[in-house]
């Protein structure tokens, strides 16, 4: 892959320690089969933090990215379609990612390592974070995503208090910018595909 995962997506564990009332209101919580419902469908990755130096280096390079989730509930997994735009290419990947249903985590393995996102749902149902290594100051991160490719003050509001209970600083944030987006024309050809597939799959 391009880059980390931490950049295709997600996982989720008990992501931030309690040190304040409110920061306890950011813990990752257990996945149902409604959570998995909900994160069906298109996604924007808005803005991150990454403490990692390799994944902020790489993070920075990405102009854009927006993904497709299809969850298998019988699985306990989450088919992924990435498409990221690195300076003027459109990369396209797909992958999944394996849910921890307990504790709120989902996984993607790569050769014999695991990478873990720990995803936090937002009080705007629009709106997901996943965070990284909260345990580790040196290496932990945080990003969010959208359904639309900007968000509204209350959606960024949300997303600094979180930061801010992971000791984050606004100066930290590396933003995308969708204006910068190469991946339309694929994915218009990946949907006319799909639907051809569809049409001739009820034909026969």
């Amino acid at each position: 892959m391009a880059l980390p995962w931490a950049l295709a997506v997600l996982s989720l564990l008990p992501l931030l320690s309690a040190q304040s009332p409110e920061c306890a209101n950011f813990t990752a919580k257990p996945i149902t089969n409604v959570t998995l419902d909900w994160l069906s469908g298109k996604w924007f990755y808005v803005a991150a933090v990454f403490r990692h130096p390799v994944v902020n280096q790489a993070a920075r390079s990405v102009h854009s990215t927006f993904l497709y989730f299809a969850p298998n509930q019988t699985e306990d997994k989450i088919y992924v379609r990435k498409y990221q735009t690195l300076g003027d290419r459109c990369i396209y990947n797909s992958t999944h990612l394996l849910v921890q249903r307990q504790n709120g985590t989902m996984v993607r393995k790569e050769n014999d390592t695991e990478f873990h996102a720990h995803l936090l749902l937002s009080k705007n149902p629009r709106t997901f974070m996943l965070s990284f290594f909260p345990e580790d100051k040196q290496k932990m991160g945080i990003s969010i995503f959208s359904d639309k490719p900007q968000m509204s003050e209350e959606q960024l509001n949300e997303f600094h208090e979180v930061m801010e209970c992971m000791g984050m600083h606004k100066s930290e944030i590396i933003p995308t910018d969708e204006k910068k987006d190469q991946c339309g024309p694929l994915e218009k050809q990946h949907e006319e595909e799909r639907k051809k597939e569809q049409e001739g799959a009820k034909e026969g």
